[in-house]
């Protein structure tokens, strides 16, 4: 299987930073809101197969099926072309920093990334996920997947923001990994085989990622606060949501943002820019 140098990624991970700073704004928009519904689409899966297995009949392997089928959005956002914040935090990065674009390009892709991901991520959990009546599923005389999802929503939003910090950190260092060790296969095989191991990683060892929690914790806020939902508090089958939208920026977006930044921008961009610096020791 043909693969790519080291040196050679970091040129092709500088174009892909070039090309996603110079997209005119219906190309921006258009990708950046295709990234978010991707990863949704995975979280979506996710929660469907692998967070409702308990904890007590299934171990880890619970953790271990949701993250073996989140990597579906990642594996469509680079296949099928889109523009994903994460990644872009290590592409953009290693074009700014190779002269390729300015800060106020890098910034502003980025800016315009973070936004488009969260409306596609958002468009996922209210239309595909709440709207269609699929978070509410019925099994068993129960709601598994609604309970599944606040009770997630509920243990994100209780992380404090150093620990939301430095998850974010290490899920955007495998994110970014998975996109860089993609980048060295020149088949649609040996892509999908680096896209998923860094990604099912993070999942399964509970790292925090900003736009799969775009379509996450507003599921979870949506469906906890549905009367759907809240008749099965009422009764004891359910566990009630105790955070709400402030609790999803302040204590959770923010922090795993910024944690997201440095794992990509630095943990990757910045160390394999200086990995593969061709200037000559002096």
């Amino acid at each position: 299987m043909p693969t790519l140098t080291s040196s050679q990624i970091v040129d092709a991970t500088v174009a892909m930073g070039t090309s996603k700073a110079k997209q005119n704004t219906p190309s921006r928009i258009a990708n950046t809101f295709l990234a978010g519904m991707y990863i949704a689409i995975g979280g979506f899966l996710a929660i469907r197969v692998g967070l409702v297995l308990p904890w007590e009949s299934w171990g880890a392997i619970g953790k271990l099926v949701f993250g073996a089928v989140f990597p579906l959005g990642l594996m469509l956002v680079v296949l099928c072309g889109a523009d994903l914040f994460t990644g872009s935090c290590m592409t953009l990065t290693t074009a700014q920093m190779r002269g390729q674009i300015s800060v106020k390009q890098s910034l502003c892709a980025g800016i315009w990334a973070w936004c488009g991901n969260f409306a596609g991520a958002f468009f996922v959990a209210y239309v595909i996920a709440f709207s269609s009546g699929l978070i509410f599923e019925s099994a068993g005389g129960t709601l598994p997947w609604a309970k599944a999802i606040v009770g997630l929503t509920n243990t994100k939003c209780s992380l404090d923001w150093m620990t939301a910090f430095i998850r974010g950190v290490g899920c955007n260092w495998l994110v970014c990994l998975a996109v860089f060790a993609a980048a060295a296969s020149t088949e649609v095989s040996g892509k999908i085989i680096a896209l998923w191991f860094p990604t099912m990683a993070f999942v399964a060892l509970g790292m925090e990622h900003c736009i799969a929690n775009m379509f996450f914790i507003p599921l979870g806020i949506l469906t906890g606060s549905d009367s759907r939902y809240t008749a099965l508090v009422n009764t004891g089958d359910a566990v009630a949501l105790n955070v709400g939208w402030s609790d999803f920026f302040i204590s959770n977006l923010v922090p795993v943002t910024l944690g997201n930044i440095v794992g990509g921008a630095v943990l990757v961009g910045m160390l394999y820019l200086m990995a593969n610096n061709k200037s000559k020791q002096h």
